[in-house]
């Protein structure tokens, strides 16, 4: 199909269209706008947006976005609320303007999407682990009662002095300072810290290192979580690397 050809076609859905929108001869007033009339006219136009190159496939988000999970446009459906697609047969497409403005705000940000669903897996799995751990701590289970059993109680411990905890982390700090641990570990939001991508270079590390720095971000976690179980705040580790703290 030539230019000419291409744009008789454009004009002639334009005017299918524009024929929806304004109505049939046979309706008046308010009726020639009805909201069936206007779906359709909706579903027309995004289709030739789609014709002409305004909608991508999943498969090209990274181009607009950078680095992007598994299943990446579910991800910012979710996380971004992005409403900038059409759905066609089993198939989502996405508006290449929209994708535009959310990868310049991403940037803004310093946010890597892959990352950041890293981020989020990491910290909803250890939330979880602390839940079935205080779960498990506090279940109670039926059980045939024996006879005459009774005042047969204890009470909870009681917290820790949170200065202890803040001891634990100020040397946990030190810690992550004399062993260069910045290089390896990404704490963010200053509270919760998960070990870089270090498997492909693994083989060439210091013997011990990733063990050390994996120790040292479950330590951190606990420390952290445990204050805020006594406090009601967490303790906020600011790294000099501002990627190193900020999503």
């Amino acid at each position: 199909m030539d230019h000419q050809d291409t744009i008789l076609k454009e004009l002639q859905e334009l005017k299918s269209i524009l024929s929806i929108v304004i109505g049939t001869s046979d309706r008046v007033g308010e009726d020639r706008f009805s909201t069936e009339a206007l779906n359709e006219a909706g579903k027309l136009f995004k289709k030739m947006s789609i014709e002409r190159g305004d909608w991508v496939d999943e498969d090209d988000l990274p181009k607009y976005l950078g680095p992007c999970p598994y299943n990446g446009g579910s991800f910012i459906r979710k996380e971004f609320a992005f409403s900038g697609w059409v759905k066609k047969g089993h198939q989502y497409r996405y508006s290449k303007k929209d994708l535009g403005a959310l990868g310049a705000e991403l940037k803004l940000h310093d946010i890597d999407l892959k990352r950041y669903q890293e981020f989020l897996d990491d910290k909803a799995a250890f939330d979880r682990k602390t839940a079935r751990d205080s779960f498990k701590s506090t279940q109670i289970k039926p059980y045939n009662f024996p006879k005459g059993v009774r005042n047969i109680t204890t009470t909870e411990i009681p917290k820790p002095d949170p200065e202890v905890v803040r001891q634990d982390l100020a040397q946990l700090r030190q810690a992550f300072k004399d062993g260069k641990y910045e290089a390896y570990v990404n704490i963010y939001k200053g509270t919760h810290a998960m070990l870089k991508h270090i498997y492909v270079f693994q083989k060439y590390l210091e013997p011990g290192l990733k063990r050390r720095c994996q120790k040292w971000c479950e330590d951190f976690n606990y420390a952290n979580h445990a204050l805020e179980l006594i406090t009601g705040k967490k303790e906020k580790f600011v790294v000099a690397d501002p990627k190193a703290i900020e999503l």
